[in-house]
């Protein structure tokens, strides 16, 4: 399975600073850090699943057949 650990953690910390956090800094919007850590956890996890996909090349190399022949 892929590595997904550090993507979820990432896309929980942007949805908590995008949707739960309501305190303000001055010249910082907390709330669109929230979207971009979000939107770079949700990119970073696609990216994991897809690599750790097999690709259907592989799956067709192991699939050939080999016959022996056979000896008269």
């Amino acid at each position: 399975m892929a590595d997904i650990g550090p993507s979820l953690a990432l896309t929980a910390l942007g949805l908590i600073l995008w949707l739960a956090v309501d305190a303000t800094v001055t010249g910082i919007s907390i709330k669109a850090i929230g979207v971009i850590l979000f939107v770079v956890g949700i990119v970073w996890m696609l990216i994991e699943l897809m690599q750790s996909r097999p690709s259907l090349r592989r799956r067709r190399a192991e699939a050939v057949v080999v016959r022996e022949r056979d000896v008269y």
